[in-house]
This record gives C-alpha cells, structure tokens and sequence, in this order.
C-alpha cells in the first residue's frame, strides 16, 4: 500500500496534523516509535493555551499562536477534553519589569490580542489577592487558558483513527528514501511507502529531515523541571500566573491546571541529552524558589510530584513549518513554546502547504470532527452516577480512589481507537494514579485490568512500553 501522506511524530502537532487530514480522502498514517502517543514534549508541558504578547511580530510563532488560541474553544469542545480560558498575569516587581510588561503589551497589540491590559499592583492584586506584596504592575491577557496536553493530544489521534487513520505505535523510523512518485520509509518493523512526508518528530526532526538531506537546522533540548501540588491548592491562584519572560523561555509560572491541581515550572537548562528527563535537586529549588517569589503562600508540603519535560528548542529561533528542497517533504519542526497552542493552526497551516504542493483535498461526507464523549465519573451528579452504574456495574468499582476513578473509565480507554496499552497510557486517559499516592493503591488493579482487556499476561504488561515490564513472574 501507498499512503498519500505519513506523519511522523505523534506529539501534539503530529496528532492535529493526521486529524486535519482525516477529513479528506486520503490514505494517511500517523508513524510514532515510542509505545503510545503524547509520550514526548507533549507529555511533560505546562498545558497553558498562550495569548501571544510575547512572540516575535510577523514571526510564525505569533501568527500561529494567535490563530490556535482562537481555534482551541472548538478543538477542545469536539474532543471532549477540558478547557478553561482562565486569563494570565504577568507580574512586574519593579521598574525594569514595567517596562518589560509595556513592551510585551505593545507587542501583542501588534500582534493582535484582544482584551490586554496593563494593570497597577493593586488591580493586579483585586484580581489575585494571593500574588505578592512585592507586585508593582501586571500585564492582564484574558484571552489565555489551560489545557490538559496529554488529553488534548490523546483526543486528536483518536479522533483522527476514528476517520481512518493509521496508528503505528513502537515504529521507529530508521532512514527515508526517495522513489518515484514519493518515499519509502524505513522501519524497525516494514517498510513504509507514502507519496508526501510530514515532519513533525519534535526533538528529532532534525534527524528525521538529515535522512533527506535536507540538514539546514538543529533541534537542541531544552530542560524545564516541575512540581506539582495536591488539589487542595488548586484555587491558590485563578489564572496563569507569569514573571517577565527571559531568552530561554516564558520563565516559571504558577497555574492552576485543566483537571484541579496547582503547577509550577518551568526552569529552563539547555542540555545535549534528547532522552534526560530527570528532575534535579537544584533544578527543582530553583523551581520553588521562583514561584514563591510570585505567590508566597504556596504549601510545599502539598506537593505530590516531580517531573521534567524537554523542549524542542530550534536553532533558527522559529517554528520551522514549510516545503523543503526535497519535494513532498515538509518539516512541521522545532515546535516549542507556544507549539501546545498552535497545534490547530500548524494543522490548517501544513494542509495549505500539501495543496500548494499537488496533494488533492477531496473532502469525506462521513467525516465526524466529534470524539466520543469522554465519561468522567468524578464530575457526575449522585443521579447520573446512579444511572450509569445501574447501565454498568463497572462503573461502581472505583479503582483509583484519589482520583475516583472506576473500572468502567479504565475499560474505555482500553477499547477505544488509539486505545491505552500500557499502565502510562491508562494513567494519561484517566488520571489513574495521578492522585496524593500516585499509584500506590490502584497500581495492581490496573495491570490486571489490563491483562484481561487485551488478553495477555499480566507479565506481559508493560509501564510505558518496550522493556518496562511492571512483573519478573510469578511467585510459588
């Protein structure tokens, strides 16, 4: 078989991309090596849907930024994923600052934002009394939001399977040549041939486009550590709270996130490591230390976890979208920051690119844009938990009870197109395990779920894949 188009990457960008393409007639796949989607910087991202003050006028990063952010309402509302426009703050704490935050307003002013505000200490206090005395100033942009990334993602490659997508997970791609009339893709498992490539690999993009020669960019990581708090601290602030933003990146936010718990992060350290996601102890201090300076009163005690997420920083200071000097490949490359945001206008963007480059776009009558609605038995009324229980029992077995969590949840993210096959891929589609224990409990039940669902051993299963086996075998 020969697909029209394959994508390689099943990030975020990756996932709209193949969505964006699902509502044509076309044969396309989605080509990911790791063992579930969202596994990369989309996995390990602040979840913030960005104004846009703060990129570059006349960059793609602004025009992007701006036109995702408008697109998200939507995207989130078709995929049954959680979304809240919570507006952001940036804080100013001291003339320097200030004058930051005017440059920043004019800036996004330019590039069009709607809604923002300059704002004195006090206002800026009456909008968040938890924020720090020390705040002389803020830049309101109430167009900002939060997302769950991994959420977002996962729903735009099931989306994109359920209009006909191919997904191949632990497919790595090894080399891509050129033959008539497109590519043939070399694989760990096949070949793969397609008439049009899209690169959208993330940290190796830059690898994946050096396979066509086309070697006219670098990806480097960029290493941003988080903290994350218990629930009970959730409402400490109401909106993404920023400080003036620096050349390595927006600087450590405070934020409350899609699903009720409080985040704070990131740092910023250039590393060489595409694969170091480990939390340090100095990284996660500098980390505390920054969002105390914001908001005083958080309780570190609260904090339940730690983690690291790399970003896909770009040696030409842009998002590298466009043709290359090979016909039929096209980068969607070196998408950082604000690349969660404008995910959806990167998917309208690179569409426009395949039809200026031959790609006919024939659109399907079937196509639904609508993800299966997504049961979350946490946020139901007594009734209605009631009457799905009496429809079925599953969902009267609570498995995770941080999270409340039950086994019909768990079952459904199983069974779904471009379901959960590992005990991670469970954890990103439910919040199994994402509670104050952070699996302790629910660990066991999980795996067995598991095991039964998809009709293996429970030495079989995996945490995130590969090697990751979660038992060595039975005891006697």
């Amino acid at each position: 078989m020969i697909y029209d188009v394959a994508v390689i990457g099943a990030g975020v960008v990756g996932g709209f991309i193949a969505r964006e393409l699902s509502r044509y007639q076309l044969d396309v796949c989605l080509i990911e090596k790791e063992a579930d989607v969202s596994v990369g910087s989309s996995k390990a991202n602040s979840g913030i849907v960005h104004a846009g003050y703060d990129a570059k006028y006349g960059s793609l990063k602004a025009c992007l930024n701006v036109r995702g952010n408008d697109l998200m309402e939507i995207a989130a509302l078709e995929l049954a994923v959680p979304f809240k426009r919570t507006g952001s703050l940036v804080l100013a704490f001291d003339e320097r600052d200030a004058a930051e935050l005017a440059q920043l307003y004019q800036n996004g002013i330019k590039n069009g934002i709607k809604g923002l505000e300059l704002l004195n200490g006090e206002q800026a206090a009456r909008m968040e009394p938890n924020i720090s005395d020390r705040v002389v100033g803020a830049l309101h942009a109430p167009s900002a939001g939060i997302v769950c990334p991994y959420e977002l993602t996962v729903g735009a490659v099931e989306n994109a399977a359920d209009n006909g997508v191919e997904l191949m997970l632990e497919t790595m791609v090894k080399d891509i040549g050129e033959v008539t009339g497109g590519f043939l893709i070399e694989t760990e498992k096949s070949e793969i041939a397609a008439r049009f490539i899209i690169n959208s690999a993330g940290l190796y993009s830059d690898s994946i486009a050096a396979m066509v020669g086309e070697a006219g960019f670098t990806i480097r990581p960029r290493k941003g550590e988080y903290l994350l708090l218990d629930k009970s601290q959730g409402k400490m602030v109401n909106k993404v709270i920023f400080q003036t933003p620096s050349e390595a990146g927006k600087g450590v936010l405070v934020a409350p996130t899609a699903d009720g718990n409080l985040l704070i992060g990131p740092n910023a350290t250039d590393i060489n490591d595409k694969g170091d996601t480990d939390t340090t102890e100095s990284g996660l201090r500098q980390v505390l230390e920054s969002a105390l300076k914001s908001v005083p009163s958080i309780r570190t005690v609260d904090v339940i976890t730690s983690f690291a997420g790399l970003r896909a920083t770009p040696s030409t200071g842009d998002f590298i979208i466009g043709p290359t000097g090979t016909k039929g490949f096209i980068n969607a490359a070196g998408i950082e920051s604000p690349g969660l945001t404008a995910a959806p206008a990167i998917a309208e963007y690179v569409l426009k690119i395949l039809e200026s480059e031959g790609l006919e776009l024939k659109e399907k009558e079937n196509y639904n844009p609508y993800r299966k609605p997504v049961i979350r038995f946490r946020e139901l009324s007594d009734a209605e938990r009631h009457r799905l229980i009496m429809a079925n029992p599953m969902y009267g077995n609570i498995v995770c009870r941080c999270e409340m969590v039950t086994e019909g949840e768990i079952v459904d993210s199983i069974r779904r197109s471009a379901g959960a096959r590992s005990l991670d891929a469970v954890k990103r589609r439910t919040r199994s395990g994402m509670g104050r224990c952070q699996g302790g409990f629910c660990t066991p039940r999980l795996a067995a779920i598991l095991a039964r669902e998809l009709g293996i051993s429970p030495e079989e299963i995996t945490k995130k894949g590969g090697r990751s086996k979660l038992l060595l075998g039975r005891t006697t």
